[in-house]
């Protein structure tokens, strides 16, 4: 007799987890998966081939990010937002982005120009081959540098526990908006810093994030 293995039986399970919690991950934020749809652990498994556990393991990580949550007699299904959602996060993004950036500015190398300016380069590779979340990735790690360069651990625990749904706004928006000048407003930041100024910095950054912060749901 023959048996069917699964594809995935010899990687370990947190590698299939992984996997999963990648792929539904992108189909969140692409807008493939709308606010309220029903995640089955069965569905998934059956899909990917694999048992219910790395499923169950990927689900609770979208559901800590906040990508779905869990409702009564459903089971998870993914989460809804709000426009009021978006832009009160976005407040808190501005206050807290402003330090990080004042507080990094005199610590900057030329390495640190150069990583930036690299993440840059792959945005504009990322905008020509089309890729959404390869976009949304770099524009975070841009913004995440300063968050981590600020030396404030309270500071970046808040950005680590907002940066997914700042992606699923972010993502929300482009799907209207075209990318294509996303590489030249980082660029624009980038000389903001090499002012001098750290207030002027941080005012390039706030004014950055405005637009996605009156993002129209509707």
């Amino acid at each position: 007799m023959n048996i069917i293995r699964s594809p995935h039986a010899d990687y370990p399970i947190n590698s299939i987890s992984e996997h999963i919690y990648a792929d539904l991950k992108k189909t969140i934020l692409e807008g493939v998966l709308q606010p309220g749809a029903r995640l089955i652990v069965t569905e998934i498994a059956g899909k990917f081939q694999v048992s219910q556990a790395p499923v169950r393991e990927a689900l609770e990580r979208l559901k800590q990010e906040g990508l779905i949550s869990g409702i009564p007699n459903k089971g998870s299904v993914v989460s809804s937002i709000t426009a009021k959602e978006i832009r009160d996060i976005f407040v808190l993004r501005e206050i807290i982005e402003g330090f990080a950036v004042r507080q990094s500015m005199p610590m900057l190398t030329e390495e640190d120009y150069d990583y930036l300016h690299r993440i840059i380069g792959e945005m504009e590779v990322a905008n020509r081959q089309q890729e959404m979340i390869r976009i949304l990735e770099l524009d975070m790690d841009f913004h995440a540098f300063f968050y981590k360069r600020c030396d404030n651990q309270a500071v970046l625990e808040l950005w680590n526990h907002m940066r997914t749904k700042v992606m699923r706004f972010m993502a929300i928006s482009n799907r209207h908006h075209t990318t294509e000048v996303l590489a030249e407003w980082h660029l624009v930041l980038i000389d903001a810093l090499r002012s001098g100024d750290p207030d002027a910095a941080a005012a390039a950054f706030v004014e950055h994030m405005q637009a996605y912060k009156m993002i129209n749901l509707e």
